[in-house]
């Protein structure tokens, strides 16, 4: 497992966006190999707080990608449970996840596995935590009536399956969940400690977010940073990546 300190957010989006860059020069993506995290139920894919209208606008179309190759579950599907069914065999069609790139909530769930969620879990329908619609009454003017209260979401069970794992953690307000992640044992409560067995996983986060560490855990990470800045060195070509 790595830890990646930066000093504030800007500087740590920054040291993931090279990494991940670096990481698709090296993977030599083709057909059939994007994948997202999930779409809440209950949103047309052209409502402006969907899933899908964020990644669109966000980063889809800055990008060079076949609409194709972007994959992503349909909250609307008439039937939920072959959407998250076709959308694992989809993964598995495409050779399986190789890197998984997500965020966490103060309560340190990944993707929408709140609390309590099984640790070998799938792609399903879960129900969203009230810490978790209360977080996202922000996007919908305040209103927790116009919040999804469930999501197609892939499982933990999915995303360890994934060849390399990233995680994103900023801020003060997600210190105590990078405590839980990285310096306890591993709890279903805390679903973003499975990483923790994960033989591939980098936590990216900034100095706020470690504000839960033991000294002692923040200085011997810091000291590996300069192994970590050689893994964001750039890489202009495939050739390179080899």
């Amino acid at each position: 497992m790595r830890l990646v300190i930066l000093d504030n957010y800007d500087l740590a989006s920054e040291w993931a966006a090279k990494y991940i860059c670096n990481r698709i020069i090296q993977f030599r993506p083709g057909q059939d190999r994007y994948f997202t995290l999930g779409l809440p139920t209950g949103l047309p894919r052209n409502h402006p707080e969907s899933y899908h209208s964020y990644m669109w606008n966000n980063f889809f179309k800055h990008i060079d990608i076949d609409p194709n190759n972007a994959h992503i579950l349909d909250g609307n599907a008439t039937d939920l449970q072959a959407e998250c069914e076709s959308f694992e065999k989809k993964i598995k069609e495409a050779g399986g996840i190789d890197l998984f790139v997500g965020g966490i909530g103060p309560d340190g769930h990944i993707a929408f596995n709140e609390p309590g969620s099984s640790l070998v879990s799938r792609t399903r329908l879960k129900t969203l935590a009230m810490d978790t619609i209360l977080a996202n009454a922000k996007y919908f003017d305040g209103d927790l009536s116009k919040v999804p209260t469930m999501a197609l979401t892939v499982g933990v069970g999915t995303v360890m399956d994934a060849r390399e794992v990233m995680i994103l953690i900023t801020g003060a307000h997600k210190a105590f969940a990078l405590y839980k992640a990285i310096e306890e044992g591993v709890n279903h409560m805390w679903t973003v400690s499975a990483f923790q067995q994960h033989p591939r996983t980098i936590f990216v986060c900034d100095e706020d977010a470690t504000l839960e560490l033991r000294v002692k855990t923040v200085k011997y990470f810091k000291g590996l940073m300069h192994v970590h800045n050689k893994l964001v060195d750039p890489l202009y070509s495939m050739k390179e990546g080899n």
